[in-house]
């Protein structure tokens, strides 16, 4: 691609989520000082971290998107998961560094200082502030999912747009935080003891990390150079092979350079009658095949090579590692253009087998 564009509506998610975020943060903080509940401020801590991570996000989305120069050749894509990377980072540290740390204290010490009211009242708004956030990031996971002809639960698992998996479970955290520490404000007023708020402060911290390591590990993997999915691989293969002059693709490697942008480059064997002619018109075709189907397609890169003596028909996977194939039939091809998959921050197939 030569210059990259901003995914608005990932953008409109994020600015949504940052706002809603920094709002209930405050109200947390202002009712956990009040009531003295460690679930009420393991929660503003939660909002607090959700609140930056939605601004390290933000800077993701806008610094990803920057067109290609001298230095950075294939584009700034990359960029996009490093930001990702620090907010699931900030998210580990902050947040349930804050939470587990404060809900231990609180079981040690026994104390609550202040009424239970206000923070009931917060919660209750803050759920409902978190839900229309929420609603938001199903809608647009709903919509990518409907266009690739895949469900939102494997969307989630193997995209690889981050912003939008990010916001998801953050906010879905959230509402689950939310409840516990509902529960657990309830129980210690019931018992009078503290211990249930400080467990409940445990839990929201726990929560956060579990958020935090699938949002690392994924960001990690993109990061390293991950492959396209194995049926979009499939996909340009054949497109390849279909080129007239072409024998055989030897050797077949695709590395996704940023949520919208994918690199492909191959070895392949060109039939010995076809003249240096011939074969300049078969790789200006074969680019012109690939990102006609897939706009997302911004590099394709062809080595001409010879046969090697007993070679098979089928491409190389020199990017795979030993292990099963996704979990999804091999056939099945996620909407595009032209009939085509449709790559853009789509499912890795190596992620769903945990080779992403």
């Amino acid at each position: 691609m030569a210059e990259a564009e901003v995914n608005s509506e990932s953008v409109g998610t994020v600015v949504v989520a940052g706002a809603a975020n920094l709002a209930i943060a405050v109200a947390k903080l202002v009712a956990g000082i009040i009531s003295g509940s460690a679930a009420m401020l393991s929660e503003a801590a939660h909002s607090v971290a959700d609140t930056t991570t939605e601004v390290l996000l933000y800077l993701a989305l806008r610094r990803g998107a920057r067109p290609a120069d001298v230095r950075h050749p294939f584009g700034y894509g990359k960029e996009s998961y490093v930001w990702a990377f620090l907010a699931a980072l900030f998210t580990f540290v902050a947040g349930a560094g804050f939470a587990i740390t404060h809900g231990v204290t609180t079981i040690l010490v026994h104390e609550h200082s202040g009424d239970y009211l206000i923070s009931y009242v917060v919660l209750a708004v803050s759920f409902a502030i978190e839900s229309v956030s929420l609603a938001r990031a199903v809608r647009q996971v709903r919509g990518e999912s409907r266009r690739w002809g895949t469900t939102p639960r494997r969307f989630l698992r193997l995209t690889a747009d981050t912003t939008v998996k990010a916001v998801f479970l953050e906010d879905s955290a959230a509402l689950i935080g939310l409840l516990i520490a509902g529960v657990g404000l309830g129980l210690s007023q019931w018992t009078g003891d503290e211990l249930f708020d400080g467990v409940a402060s445990i839990l929201i911290g726990l929560l956060l990390l579990v958020v935090a390591a699938i949002l690392a590990k994924s960001n990690i993997s993109l990061l390293v150079g991950r492959a396209v999915p194995e049926r979009l691989h499939h996909e340009i293969e054949r497109e390849l092979a279909g080129l007239p002059t072409v024998d055989r693709v030897d050797t077949l490697l695709t590395m996704q350079l940023g949520p919208d942008d994918i690199l492909v480059a191959a070895k392949v064997d060109f039939r010995d009658e076809a003249t240096g002619a011939e074969i300049e018109a078969a790789a200006d075709e074969a680019e012109r095949r690939l990102t006609d189907r897939y706009p997302e397609i911004g590099y394709v890169f062809l080595d001409p090579t010879r046969s090697l003596p007993g070679a098979g028909r089928r491409a190389r996977r020199t990017q795979e590692e030993p292990g099963p194939v996704g979990d999804a039939p091999l056939g099945t091809a996620y909407p595009g253009p032209a009939g085509g998959v449709r790559p853009t921050g789509g499912p890795s197939d190596q992620e769903a087998d945990g080779r992403g």
